[in-house]
């Protein structure tokens, strides 16, 4: 007569020496754009490696790199993602803000051409027609910083056709020019229709702080090492599994060509745009805070030991 009671007190003895379940650190990131240069953030949630170090990743848009940032300044959001110079030129008018981890290490910018335009070096656009993204924009920026390092004056030795970002296309489509400098998808696409590559930035300039992760400096330490050693194994998972990753973009950009896709994700890890690991080197960070300073962006390069979180970054790499 006794035994259900002693299964019951046998029962609650027993649910009470169980601990509850924790709930992953729910982390709000804030994204400049929905852009496949971002792809490394989309592998960490797709993928769960952020929810495997205890994250619960909640992605937003911003629409622009300072609302993305504003978001974290406001702190709305844990991280943003964007070009560092961002950051940096916070960073120098006071805002409590660093970069923590690398996304982009290449910069990610092409120069397309029509197939009849003969190309050997960059001195051959002279007197050309140029299409262009809107200003202010790394891709324009490193277009004139190129302009200015071989000898030529973007007001005087070419024309500039500015237009919204990712609508380089159809200008240079329609014949308004022969040149575009243009970001993934938009390069593919154009080759798919006909245009070639004459000209990458990635490998013209080799490592390049191109985008990153930004935190304030007063975020938990033991989240940002969690997010930052998920987004460490994004990187890793790019480089090893190539399939896997065109998959996770097919799946976030459902509305482009699926061959154009591939070629462009295919394109971004060979031209090594998606780093190996969230390491950011001074040499990177410098080569691209430069550009910002030689168009009157940023006065001066930040200090690498506070604006860089090495101490996670280490971590995270093991070195």
């Amino acid at each position: 007569m006794f035994k259900p009671f002693i299964a019951l007190a046998t029962l609650a003895a027993l649910s009470l020496g169980v601990p509850a379940h924790a709930e992953n650190t729910k982390v709000t990131v804030s994204q400049a754009f929905q852009s496949m240069l971002y792809l490394p953030l989309y592998v960490g949630i797709d993928e769960g490696l952020f929810a495997k170090e205890g994250l619960d990743i909640d992605k937003e848009t911003a629409g622009s790199p300072s609302a993305a940032l504003s978001a974290v300044l406001s702190k709305s959001a844990q991280l943003s993602l964007h070009g560092p110079e961002w950051a940096a030129i916070a960073a120098a008018k006071g805002a409590p803000v660093r970069i923590v981890a690398n996304v982009v290490n290449g910069a990610a910018v092409w120069i397309l051409a029509t197939p009849d335009f003969p190309f050997k070096t960059i001195k051959d656009i002279k007197g050309q027609t140029v299409i262009t993204g809107t200003m202010p924009t790394t891709s324009t920026s490193l277009f004139l910083k190129l302009l200015k390092e071989n000898g030529m004056d973007a007001e005087k030795d070419v024309s500039m056709i500015q237009v919204p970002l990712g609508s380089e296309i159809g200008p240079l489509m329609a014949g308004q020019g022969k040149l575009a400098v243009m970001y993934e998808p938009g390069v593919d696409q154009a080759v798919a229709k006909g245009m070639k590559v004459v000209l990458g930035f990635p490998k013209l300039y080799g490592p390049y702080e191109f985008s990153a992760m930004a935190a304030r400096t007063d975020t938990d330490p033991a989240m940002l090492q969690k997010f930052v050693v998920g987004m460490n194994l994004a990187l890793k998972y790019i480089q090893s599994n190539g399939p896997g990753a065109i998959a996770i973009a097919k799946k976030e950009f459902p509305t482009i060509d699926p061959v154009v896709v591939e070629a462009a994700v295919n394109r971004m890890i060979t031209d090594g745009v998606y780093p190996p690991t969230v390491d950011i080197t001074p040499e990177a960070l410098k080569l691209s805070l430069d550009t910002q300073i030689a168009l009157g962006n940023l006065g001066a390069q930040p200090d690498y030991k506070s604006f860089v979180a090495t101490d996670l970054i280490a971590k995270a790499t093991g070195k």
